[in-house]
């Protein structure tokens, strides 16, 4: 576990520069990493020596990605937003666009660069703004929706199951408040998602591919609260480690990653020089490296981790 301390810039790096808003960072066996850039965009490969290739050009909002049983990229699209600049913050989304019809998930073939629309809505109606996913070893995804937010509303938020064929998507988490980071434990018994604007943890026991083991009264939505914090911020996606440990983006108060054992009973802070430290996840030798994304500088950052990463489902497939 990390703690809280200036050590913890130690090692820092800066491998590209220049996203706009960069999010959903997949570190690629080849040591290059993807990420997203939502104001831009598109899916973009940053190569080690820092190099930028635009992979494909998704319209709307790409934001969380991964690489799914088929070796394509998945990436998650929340339909698009509105931007404005804040000092000491950057470049931060701040509404929808009149241009918003509903979100999706994309499948992008990393092969030619090509991006097919895979789900923009259930039989419950349009998906709001498909946030971040995960996959599991039987080939389907869990994906997080927070909805999209007007001017009087926030949003219905949901957490959605689905497979990557394109045939079968079915919502499985209700009454969750604005859902956005998501990760499975190693024995896939556990599925951890974050509240982005509450700030807090929740875990739900599974009990198969797609099926949660529904908890009793008083929980909201069938989880259990891990922890999260009393301080002004939000949470935003997340990786875990290999002692499943949650490594959270953090948004506003301290920018960087807020780390929270998996029994809630630690909880410690990584400072990043980005007051909007949006996502991170582990790559390079024994997955010792942190991916960071900076969304307010635009950075995507590197740093020494002390515990692996938990290596993702199909990592070994991505090209």
């Amino acid at each position: 576990m990390h703690e809280t301390g200036e050590n913890a810039l130690e090692g820092l790096r800066v491998l590209a520069e220049g996203l706009a808003f960069p999010e959903g960072p997949v570190a690629m066996p080849d040591g290059s990493v993807l990420v997203v850039e939502i104001e831009g965009e598109r899916l973009t490969r940053v190569l080690p020596d820092g190099r930028k290739e635009t992979v494909c050009e998704i319209s709307g909002g790409p934001n969380g990605a991964a690489i799914g049983p088929d070796g394509a990229c998945y990436v998650c699209n929340n339909g698009g937003l509105e931007w404005n600049s804040f000092e000491g913050y950057g470049r931060f989304p701040t509404g929808t666009p009149a241009s918003y019809t509903s979100g999706s998930i994309e499948r992008v073939d990393l092969r030619n660069g090509t991006a097919t629309r895979l789900y923009d809505r259930t039989a419950d109606g349009p998906l709001g703004a498909p946030n971040d996913l995960v996959f599991d070893r039987h080939g389907g995804f869990w994906f997080t929706d927070p909805g999209k937010a007007g001017r009087r509303d926030t949003g219905n938020g949901a957490v959605f199951y689905a497979t990557a064929d394109g045939f079968s998507i079915e919502r499985k988490i209700w009454h969750i408040a604005s859902p956005n980071g998501i990760a499975l434990s190693a024995d896939e018994k556990r599925l951890y998602v974050i509240e982005a604007l509450t700030a807090r943890l929740w875990v739900f026991d599974l009990t198969g591919p797609g099926q949660i083991a529904q908890k009793a009264f008083p929980s909201p939505n069938g989880g259990r609260f891990v922890g999260g914090s009393s301080d002004f911020m939000r949470f935003d996606s997340m990786a875990l480690d290999s002692e499943e440990n949650a490594c959270i983006g953090t948004l506003f108060g301290p920018g960087g990653i807020t780390v929270i054992s998996g029994d809630g009973s630690r909880n410690s802070h990584v400072a990043i020089p980005d007051a909007l430290t949006s996502n991170i996840c582990f790559g390079g030798p024994n997955l010792r490296t942190a991916f960071v994304t900076g969304g307010g500088t635009g950075r995507l950052y590197s740093l020494d981790w002390p515990t692996p990463g938990l290596m993702l489902n199909y990592y070994h497939l991505g090209q």
